[in-house]
């Protein structure tokens, strides 16, 4: 992608603020726990850059922007934010700022889309309060993902949401030749395509930037007598390491492999067995995302499927499930082109038997 990027154009594009709103720029700190990385500095100088661009469209449309709002790092992705956030050196509460704004844009290290998620089902409604979520944002993005034709991606989401939304289940192979159904009943998709304005009524007012993805969290079996079918063989690639994650009932009950990697995950999962439900199936379509190991992108350009925690994205498994709010998690595992491991085929299947194919030999086929 050549040429500038045109900060202001993409906001209007993305949020379309209005007179009388009230923004924040939000950005976790480093912590002793959590020390500092040039790629997490560099995300801290971009959010100041993204709110100086915001409070420049403020004065011409007559909205209010907030100085950028920070607060210590969870360590973890889709953890509770704490209690206290931070504004000029003042200490606030978490609640207090996050109750008077209207949008949110959170250039994190580690993601808050769970907790604004859950800030936008207590504030509900899109033009009382709506988020992006950015964690692992990089500035080189604006000219990747960020720099896509929004109206293209929404377009796919659109197509694959609509293909979602007879499907009963999902048959994928991977290419290195394991196979796993995720079992779609009794759950409704979602679409993040980019669109974030006042009017947002089709999904959560919660995206990621970049965007472009429809997700669907499997069933996870909470009906008395109705066990979850999601069940097969999940390959992982890690450290150059492939290990298999053997999935019965949406839950990852074995790890398969004898390297030290395979040992890490036995372990991850044994420690808080609520880390191990399946919580997301999804299909990124940002035809700009480009893979580089940076999962916020990665998973834009391609099929992925996450563990751990669910109910942000239309499920019921939160943080109660969880032995503490130190052990909540949810990561996506991404299968994109240029991963390690790819996805080889990918059908939705309807109740009825009518098979939608998504991706046919690594490519999509919906578009």
């Amino acid at each position: 992608m050549t040429g500038a990027f045109d900060l202001e154009k993409f906001l209007v594009d993305v949020f379309d603020p209005v007179a009388g709103e009230k923004v924040a720029v939000m950005t976790d700190v480093p912590t002793s726990a959590c020390p500092d990385r040039p790629a997490w500095q560099g995300r801290r100088a971009m959010a100041a850059e993204w709110r100086a661009g915001l409070e420049r469209l403020g004065r011409r449309l007559v909205f209010d922007v907030l100085p950028v709002v920070t607060y210590a790092a969870t360590g973890v992705n889709n953890a509770n934010l704490p209690d206290e956030a931070e504004v000029e050196g003042k200490k606030i509460p978490m609640a207090a700022i996050l109750d008077d704004i209207s949008l949110a844009l959170a250039l994190t290290e580690f993601s808050p889309t769970a907790p604004l998620t859950d800030v936008c089902r207590r504030r509900p409604g899109a033009h009382v309060f709506r988020a992006a979520s950015m964690p692992g944002v990089e500035k080189r993005m604006e000219h990747s993902a960020l720099a896509a034709d929004y109206r293209e991606v929404a377009r796919r989401c659109r197509l694959l949401k609509e293909a979602f939304l007879t499907a009963d289940h999902a048959e994928v192979e991977f290419s290195t030749g394991h196979r796993c159904l995720f079992d779609l009943r009794y759950r409704t998709c979602e679409a993040d395509d980019g669109y974030l304005h006042r009017d947002k009524s089709d999904d959560v007012p919660v995206i990621n930037l970049p965007s472009g993805e429809t997700y669907q969290v499997p069933y996870e079996g909470e009906r008395p007598g109705e066990p979850s079918r999601t069940a097969g063989m999940l390959p992982v690639c890690e450290k150059r390491e492939i290990l298999v994650f053997r999935v019965e009932s949406n839950r990852i009950v074995e790890v398969v492999g004898v390297s030290p990697v395979a040992e890490h995950y036995r372990k991850f999962f044994s420690e808080d067995t609520a880390r191990a439900n399946i919580a997301e199936l999804a299909f990124g379509c940002n035809d700009h995302a480009v893979v580089t190991g940076n999962v916020l992108e990665d998973e834009k350009a391609g099929f992925h499927w996450a563990y751990g925690r669910s109910d942000h994205l239309g499920g019921v498994h939160g943080v109660a499930r969880f032995k503490n709010p130190v052990t909540v998690v949810h990561q996506d595992v991404v299968y994109a082109p240029g991963n390690p491991i790819e996805v080889a085929s990918a059908v939705l299947v309807a109740s009825d038997g009518k098979r939608t194919p998504i991706i046919r030999h690594g490519a999509y086929v919906l578009w």
